[in-house]
Formats: C-alpha cells, structure tokens, sequence
C-alpha cells in the first residue's frame, strides 16, 4: 500500500460566515489561513451555512444569507409570480370583453 495515497487528516476552525459560529472538526482540507481558537491555531475554512444559521437545526422561519443569494432568488422569483398575474388579469379581462361584446351582439336583433 502506497504511504501518500491518503490527503493528510488534522482539525480544522470551521467558521460560519452569515453568523460567526466557529467550531473544530477533523478533516482533509488544506486551508493557508490560520487563526487562533481557544488558545491553540488552527487552519481556518469559512463555511455559508452551519447548524448555526440553517432555519432546520434553528426553528426559525427566516433563513440568515450574509451573501445575497437568498434576497436574488426571492426577488428573481417575486418577478416571475408578477408576470403571472399579469397575464391572468389579462386573459380575464380579455374574456370580460369578450362576453360584453357577445351581449351586444344578442341584443341587437338582426
């Protein structure tokens, strides 16, 4: 068996960026930060989401997205519902007219 077939395994600060929870886990990562946590250094990962900030492990409804990419979605997809109704307002509207003309049309006779 080869002695460099494996990454090398160490501890590792893990730091939650929307919240600033940090924790140590062991893993094969090769961060070039270092920081100092609880009197000892450590290579530091940053991560988006952690038990700290996901609504599943918090109970909250609300999810925390320091990044924006939350607040993009939502407003990207708020449009989209906008066009939606748009065009079902539309299409009644259209029908509306539709059956006043038909109404007219009866009424008058020929």
């Amino acid at each position: 068996m080869k002695k460099e077939g494996h990454p090398p395994y160490q501890e590792i600060l893990f730091v939650d960026s929307s919240t600033g929870f940090r924790f140590v886990c062991g893993s094969t990562l090769r961060p070039k930060e270092k920081e100092m946590y609880e009197g000892k250094e450590y290579p530091v990962y940053k991560v988006p989401v952690s038990s700290a900030s996901h609504p599943f492990f918090t109970g909250s409804n609300q999810f925390i997205d320091s990044e924006g990419r939350v607040d993009k979605f939502v407003k990207r997809y708020a449009k989209k519902a906008e066009k939606k109704e748009d065009k079902e307002e539309g299409a009644k509207d259209e029908k509306a007219s539709k059956k006043t003309i038909e109404k007219k049309a009866k009424k008058k006779p020929s």
